[in-house]
């Protein structure tokens, strides 16, 4: 099978594609036939070397296709069944991919492959940043720092859903345009001079309660400045270091959350799996197909990924 192995960390131009060997399966194990797999930017983490791991290795954590092979012991899944993946054994930057059967959910049928590929780390990120850190509540404001991505569209559906006054940020036109339509009240080009004097005003007397921050070290001072008293800002994305003031958190009893989307077990992963089943059921959710690249351009997607004007969830196809 066609795959993307990764020997050494380092830039876009060690993902290798590559002919391998078809996975065997061993119990309680799936095998997927990919038809489509996410891209995330913690996917370029990995292959850099920041998040460190096992080499060589097949990157990927999202994707969606239908199941070719099923081992001993597993129920409730049968070859045929259209599937979308929460993680993989074997990564799912290839033609096929290994799940324990833990990681594998039903794809509803009004949920496309292309679009499936890009539900669990954008929408279960969305949901635990929301829900499970930031405990956003009916009637509060939000605000989504970076709104037109994978996971900023996703938490713009969530909080909409959920009762929230969603004000998102983009960084382009387009990106504004896009973030009303998938149900921001407000939207807010972060690259214009004085953004946040827009944003306090649309948040009036309640104030920002909540942030959804993708670029801390960017943004996470001028959050702080933000926040209502008792407000909390639950960081979802980082690509450096940056210099707070504590004062700004102590005057408002305010809070930064973090969190790594993998940790997530027991309970809490089942909550997220029964909110994305019902979202996706009821089409509250609808993932944003943004690019799309032929595997063997895996390189070009993690270039892609990070530049500035992120637009919905980039996807490659087997």
């Amino acid at each position: 099978m066609k795959a993307i192995v990764v020997e050494n960390f380092g830039g876009p131009e060690v993902m290798e594609f590559k002919e391998i060997s078809r996975p065997t399966l061993g119990k309680g194990e799936v095998l997927i036939k990919l038809h489509a797999c996410g891209v995330n930017p913690v996917d370029t983490y990995v292959r850099s070397g920041v998040r460190g791991g096992p080499l060589p290795y097949t990157p990927g954590l999202d994707g969606a296709g239908t199941v070719a092979e099923v081992g001993d012991e597993v129920v409730n899944l049968r070859v045929g069944d259209r599937v979308f993946l929460c993680g993989s054994i074997t990564g799912t930057y290839a033609e096929y991919a290994v799940c324990s059967q833990a990681q594998v959910q039903p794809l509803p049928d009004n949920v496309s492959f292309v679009h499936g590929a890009g539900v669990f780390v954008p929408y279960g990120t969305a949901y635990t940043a929301l829900f499970l850190f930031g405990e956003a509540k009916p009637g509060e404001v939000v605000l989504i720092h970076g709104g037109s991505g994978g996971v900023g569209i996703a938490a713009i559906q969530f909080a909409r859903a959920r009762g929230l006054t969603v004000i998102a940020t983009a960084g382009t036109e387009r990106g504004c345009d896009l973030v009303l339509r998938e149900g921001a009240h407000y939207a807010v080009n972060h690259n214009d001079a004085g953004y946040e004097s827009v944003i306090v005003k649309l948040a009036g007397s309640t104030g920002v309660n909540l942030i959804i921050e993708m670029l801390a070290n960017k943004n996470l001072q001028r959050d702080l400045e933000l926040l209502s008293f008792g407000g909390r800002v639950v960081v979802v994305g980082n690509r450096g270091t940056i210099e707070i003031n504590p004062r700004d958190m102590m005057s408002k009893s305010a809070r930064i959350l973090g969190f790594n989307l993998l940790n997530i077990a027991g309970a809490e992963l089942a909550e997220i799996y029964s909110a994305l089943q019902a979202g996706l059921r009821n089409e509250t959710l609808r993932p944003v197909l943004g690019m799309e690249f032929p595997l063997k351009d895996a390189a070009k997607a993690h270039v892609a990924i990070l530049e500035p004007g992120s637009f919905g969830k980039m996807v490659l196809v087997p």
